[in-house]
């Protein structure tokens, strides 16, 4: 590979933004990409390619809306208030409001999303300044002012494949699985996804800019969880999720063709959202790992029978066996399905690539990159 890397000249930054602003950049979704390696070599496809997309649909209920509503009459600082049927609170400004998406949040967004007027109720502190108590009323999206979706884990570096080992159905954070061993859910669509598209989220940081469910949306900083000394392959891919990114969009530029809220069993709901990220293929090095197929790509299978901070681990499997629709463990044989969307993935990328090509979508580096310190801190 070193004589081949030798003979890939390097790419700037500044250039391909030159490009872009000449209408001359070329960009492919990730899949198209390594079609093209295959058919024509790296170095030919590297020539024909400035800039590859990457993309995810995958659910999650680490997120939350924050919602900034106008004044009342007389003035309220909002404490507590239920939106749907979602609990959130105040506390932060007379009336911003954060509202967590894991347990009905999801759905009110989605009812908002979709034009409908959202029953809201909401109790406050009182105090001469701010004498109302209760608010009785609905809420439309036309009707708030501002909101912002947090993705707290928006971007991940890879996931992983949920078994249960224990009898009937077990919850996990992607929906049921049948025990014992008798289903799986796979979180992430393995090659082209962000995650394993760049490995350690490299091309990403605070500033950076994403395609997220329609919107323009950023990296804030380090996500939930973010973990990028995780083990990796010889090619520095992650062998379990590592790296993680919170994402923010503002809520008024959300499209609900790429964006699904599920009830993931009682209680909780998740979110399902497409996101998109430009990869600037700026070395051989960078392109080669843009390259990566399924079969080279592993995620942990992990056992959600057994409610532990670490998992009891079944080993890895490569995304092409799981893309079969079938998992082997073992003398096992368990149905295998996904846990997020391959559709809406393909659909937003390719939107990003035309955003891309005519200069809609802002083509830039971090303002800076995503610490290398775990947040991933065990509590004892």
């Amino acid at each position: 590979m070193s004589a081949l890397s030798g003979s890939i000249p390097s790419r700037s930054e500044a250039e391909l933004q030159a490009l872009q602003r000449q209408g001359r950049l070329r960009v492919a979704t990730a899949a198209a990409f390594r079609a093209q390696v295959e058919q024509q070599g790296l170095e030919r496809a590297y020539a024909a390619t400035h800039v590859v997309v990457a993309s995810s649909a995958e659910f999650t209920n680490q997120a939350s809306l924050l919602l900034q509503l106008g004044p009342t009459d007389p003035p309220m600082r909002i404490r507590r208030f239920r939106l749907g049927p979602a609990e959130g609170q105040g506390g932060h400004g007379n009336t911003d409001l954060l509202l967590p998406l894991g347990q009905g949040g999801a759905l009110a967004l989605e009812a908002l999303l979709r034009g409908d007027a959202v029953p809201f109720s909401a109790s406050g502190g009182g105090g001469d300044q701010h004498p109302r108590l209760e608010l009785e009323t609905q809420l439309t999206l036309e009707q708030i002012g501002a909101g912002r979706l947090l993705l707290h884990r928006g971007v991940v570096e890879n996931g992983v494949v949920a078994v249960s080992s224990r009898d009937g159905i077990t919850p996990t954070p992607w929906g049921p699985v049948l025990g014992p061993l008798v289903s799986a859910l796979y979180s992430c669509g393995g090659a082209g996804s962000i995650g394993l598209t760049m490995p350690a989220l490299a091309a990403l940081g605070p500033g950076s800019p994403l395609l997220v469910a329609g919107g323009l949306g950023w990296v804030s900083g380090a996500g939930s969880g973010h973990n990028p000394q995780v083990k990796r392959s010889p090619d520095g891919l992650a062998l379990s999720p590592g790296a993680c990114a919170a994402v923010e969009v503002n809520l008024h530029d959300l499209n609900p063709r790429w964006l699904r809220a599920s009830r993931l069993g009682g209680d909780d709901t998740g979110l399902l959202v497409a996101l998109a990220a430009p990869v600037p293929l700026l070395d051989a090095a960078v392109a080669r790992l843009a390259a990566t197929g399924n079969a080279d790509l592993e995620a942990p299978v992990l056992d959600y029978g057994i409610p532990r901070r670490v998992r009891p681990s079944f080993g890895r499997v490569p995304y092409g066996a799981l893309h079969g629709g079938e998992l082997r463990l073992g003398d096992k044989r368990l149905s295998c399905a996904p846990a997020h969307s391959p559709r809406l993935a393909a659909e937003i990328a390719e939107a990003l690539v035309h955003d891309l090509q005519s200069g809609r979508f802002p083509l830039r580096s971090p303002l800076a990159p995503l610490p290398k310190r775990a947040a991933l801190q065990p509590l004892d």
